[in-house]
């Protein structure tokens, strides 16, 4: 059936009040879903308290999945069939499903097959699509619509002006979707089985964080059993991009989706103390797996005494050789360490229990499970698989030089052990000054001992930060499932960033991943990544610079000043003249200052994390944390300060890459300092492309210029 409602008389011949009028029925329809309900009664349908809390609580969920958030659509598209199946119908695309009384379709979920050529129809693939309508919107109104007749050869193809309009509205607050403005090279991404992980490869403003999300949603609504059993994680760098990223899912409807970061996974202990980079990549290396399982193993001791097990009258001996045999098959099977230590006293019980029916007795599980729990086979075990508590395991190798000498040999380099061990090794495991990477060694040894549990699905953003060490964390996270994988090799900002997605979806224990690359940029200013792409040789050579479809004059201007704390206040209140947010990027040792000058300015301004708001849209960003934030306009403080702080020129070109990056309407580079060689001037570029020098220029800078302005200018 057509999913639309009648419409009044006075609206039939106006298209846009008849999409309003359907807006308008969808939402009393939805408002009917959820009362529906509320009024649910489970009095006569609960077995006991139990089924009863349980099923109130999915009720409460439902409820909240069937909020009307007023600014927020309901719906953004509509699709016409022309033939086929489909012949006659009309779909309205929205965020979530909504019928009227009698089930009939008012709004299609976006997840829906019959959803798909939405995003994926174009002239050339019409996909059956008669009609293409997308609805722009202001504060939850509908204001406008814009239609493609896809079947119409006599129609030319052409950009939608509400698609641009959308992917460039100010950004204010967190994170929002981009269900309306999924392009199809990332809808292909987004519908991939759950089978199977994806690793995505996408430059700044291509939308792999967004695509990620938007994989998890739909995974939930094809497979939601399932995945209602297993689980589902979303992996961020740190809390503030969680924080900026936590209302995009509950947006679609998702509500049960965590939020962790790496340090999240691995909090066995309280961390409290930090590494060099020397050190902390050394712990990070993958070799360290093959030191943790040796000494985790080396707790096990052949046995080289009989064992005596009395019962009632009756003594069974089970000789030295026999205990041996059965340790070195434990050993063997390779299990996890706990799971052989549960299983070697049943061994010795069986053991135990075919000489009992040699000697004609009968005995059952309960006498085999007794001969289990007998001191004698309790104190044997013990000696010769003792428990090892992980945490203690780490403090040992970290402290004990012959200890972790023992299990390194071989593996680590007697330079790398030294680099390791602790200077001053703690007395007690309370006292331990605890480095996040010697947590990810914990976790390891944790899972040598007992197997992590397992979630169906896990999505891991900013993904080439990782060390190998902290993939095995991620992936044992997801081993009997799938996962997708996001990053961006040139905005590896670790000394242990990986160089490859082959060698990280190998840590991930993903070897078999597909790798897909977005490259065309819907974010980013077509001069700003122009811009900020001459660093990529220097950097990350090999990689494809990013394509942006977005082509804004005057977005980028440079300008070298005297007093650069008086200039980044002056860009700020500039901004701030333009609506949306802004973010001030600077080193981290830049912060204090620049906090200082803001306030003095009467400038008030937030940390990273914190929500913006129309009444105060200024984030004073370290570079530290920029990574995966976005702002409507960047003021960017001495790029050279944001090189210098890093421990080498590699790492501090790719955070001053990412803070170049961080902008979508504008661009303001402030340098006392002379800009790094890799951004030294190359000539103006061509119309459209890359920037250039154009010193002195003002506004209205011809398409794919720079201003450039020195002092005094």
């Amino acid at each position: 059936m057509p999913a639309h409602a009648p419409v009044p008389d006075s609206a039939a011949t106006d298209p846009l009040s008849r999409e309003r009028a359907h807006l308008s029925a969808s939402r009393d329809a939805l408002r009917g879903m959820r009362e529906d309900v509320q009024a649910l009664d489970i009095k006569d349908v609960t077995a006991n308290w139990v089924n009863a809390a349980v099923l109130e609580a999915q009720i409460d969920e439902r409820i909240k999945a069937l909020a009307d958030l007023s600014h927020t659509p309901l719906f953004f598209g509509r699709v016409d069939y022309l033939h086929t199946t489909q012949e006659g119908q009309r779909f309205y695309i929205g965020r979530r499903h909504v019928h009227d009384v009698d089930g009939d379709p008012m709004v299609v979920d976006w997840r829906a097959p019959v959803s798909q050529p939405f995003y994926r129809a174009s002239k050339k693939d019409p996909l059956d699509v008669a009609l293409r309508r997308r609805f722009g919107y202001t504060a939850g109104d509908l204001t406008a619509y814009e239609d493609e007749h896809l079947s119409d050869p006599a129609e030319a193809e052409r950009t939608s002006r509400l698609l641009q309009a959308e992917i460039e509205r100010p950004r204010v607050g967190p994170m929002r979707d981009i269900v309306a403005t999924i392009q199809p090279e990332q809808d292909e991404i987004v519908r991939s089985g759950l089978g199977g992980t994806v690793c995505v490869q996408g430059g700044p403003g291509t939308g792999k964080t967004a695509v990620g999300l938007h994989r998890v949603a739909y995974l939930l609504y094809a497979h939601r059993e399932r995945l209602a059993r297993t689980g589902t994680l979303v992996v961020g760098p740190n809390r503030s991009f969680l924080h900026y990223i936590e209302q995009v899912l509950p947006a679609l409807g998702e509500l049960e989706v965590k939020q962790a970061t790496v340090d999240d996974l691995v909090a066995h202990v309280e961390v409290r103390g930090t590494d060099e980079a020397a050190t902390a990549v050394v712990k990070g290396d993958a070799r360290m797996a093959q030191v943790l399982r040796r000494a985790v193993r080396s707790h096990v001791t052949l046995p080289t005494e009989p064992l005596m097990v009395v019962r009632g009258s009756r003594r069974w001996r089970v000789p030295a050789y026999e205990l041996e045999e059965i340790v070195r098959e434990l050993l063997d099977r390779d299990i996890r360490y706990g799971a052989a230590r549960e299983a070697l006293p049943q061994r010795i019980a069986h053991t135990v229990l075919v000489r009992m029916e040699q000697a004609g007795e009968a005995p059952d599980d309960r006498v085999q499970d007794a001969v289990a729990r007998n001191p004698a086979v309790k104190a044997a075990v013990k000696a010769m698989w003792p428990p090892v508590d992980p945490a203690k395991l780490v403090l040992r190798l970290l402290s004990d030089a012959d200890f972790l000498a023992a299990h390194a040999e071989g593996v680590l380099t007697p330079d790398e052990q030294k680099r390791i061990l602790w200077q001053k090794p703690p007395r007690s495991l309370r006292t331990a000054r605890w480095s996040p990477a010697d947590a990810v060694l914990i976790d390891e040894a944790t899972d040598l001992v007992a197997r992590t549990h397992s979630l169906g699905h896990v999505v891991l953003d900013e993904a080439q930060d990782l060390s190998p060490m902290q993939y095995r964390a991620v992936g044992r996270r997801c081993t009997t499932g799938s996962a997708t994988v996001l990053g961006d090799l040139a905005q590896g900002t670790t000394p242990w960033a990986t160089e490859s997605w082959q060698e990280a979806l190998f840590h991930l224990g993903k070897p078999d991943a597909v790798v897909e690359e977005l490259t065309a940029g819907f974010r980013v200013p077509r001069e700003v990544i122009a811009y900020a792409s001459r660093l990529l040789p220097h950097m990350s050579p090999g990689l494809r610079e990013v394509s942006s479809v977005r082509e804004s004059p005057g977005s980028l201007t440079i300008r070298e000043v005297t007093d650069l704390d008086a200039a980044v206040v002056a860009a700020c209140e500039e901004s701030l003249r333009h609506e949306g947010s802004i973010g001030l990027i600077a080193a981290d040792g830049r912060i204090p200052a620049l906090s200082e000058a803001l306030t003095a300015a009467g400038l008030t301004w937030l940390t990273p994390g914190s929500e913006t708001t129309l009444t105060s849209r200024l984030t004073l960003v370290p570079a530290s944390l920029a990574k995966g934030l976005e702002y409507d306009y960047v003021v960017l403080d001495d790029p050279s300060s944001v090189v210098a702080a890093e421990p080498d020129e590699r790492t501090g070109l790719r955070r001053l890459y990412v803070a170049l990056t961080r902008a979508v309407s504008g661009l303001t580079v402030l340098h006392r300092s002379p800009l790094p060689a890799q951004l030294a001037q190359q000539g103006r570029p061509a119309p459209g492309g890359g920037a250039g020098p154009s010193a002195g220029r003002g506004p209205g800078t011809q398409p794919g210029s720079v201003d450039w302005i020195r002092p005094g200018q």
